[in-house]
């Protein structure tokens, strides 16, 4: 789903109305659950990526705060590798690939690793760079983990951003979601 989209037009609205007509404490799910299907609108089966990598986060950033001394750069280097690895592989497994396979051609070696098809998932970048920010917060001591699992991924999958960003600071966006807001 885009934003300059008629799905959109009705989407926003819906949840915008739902949003203040729910109870403070379903604000949070049902942002969660917008958030997921305006990201299914691309290909549904690329949620589990981000669920992958939420999961992955959010415990390192447990571990992090709990964790003192080497530890705690090691959740954190955890953390990252994750992050950059599912990016790297969706980014760039076809481009290290091809260019393996035409150095093995050129060299003369049996080379048989198949190109994959896949489609970049939309936002995977910004993702990843909102969920690493939060994991170096709380590294950096300048966020406490969110203890709330659905508030965390409402952060790094909040939909109005997702594919667009801008990456957000956790201490700037986190405390908004706990937060009571009226419409008027």
């Amino acid at each position: 789903m885009i934003f300059n989209s008629w799905e959109f037009c009705v989407f926003f609205p819906l949840v915008t109305i739902l949003f203040f007509v729910l109870p403070h404490k379903l604000r949070w799910a049902l942002l969660l659950l917008a958030s997921c299907i305006f990201y299914m609108a691309f290909i549904p089966v690329y949620l589990l990526i981000l669920v992958f990598t939420i999961i992955v986060d959010y415990f390192a950033g447990l571990y992090i705060e709990r964790s003192s001394g080497p530890r705690r750069k090691l959740f954190l280097i955890a953390s990252i590798c994750a992050n950059v690895g599912v990016l790297a592989f969706f980014k760039y497994f076809n481009f290290f690939n091809a260019n393996i396979a035409q150095f093995a051609n050129l060299i003369g070696w049996n080379y048989s690793i198949p190109a994959l098809n896949i489609i970049l998932p939309i936002g995977l970048s910004f993702h990843t760079f909102q969920a690493m920010s939060y994991t170096i917060e709380v590294y950096r001591g300048r966020q406490k983990a969110e203890k709330h699992f659905g508030i965390y991924s409402l952060y790094v999958m909040f939909y109005p951003q997702l594919v667009a960003g801008p990456i957000e600071r956790p201490q700037n966006l986190i405390h908004q979601f706990h937060e009571i807001h009226r419409f008027i």
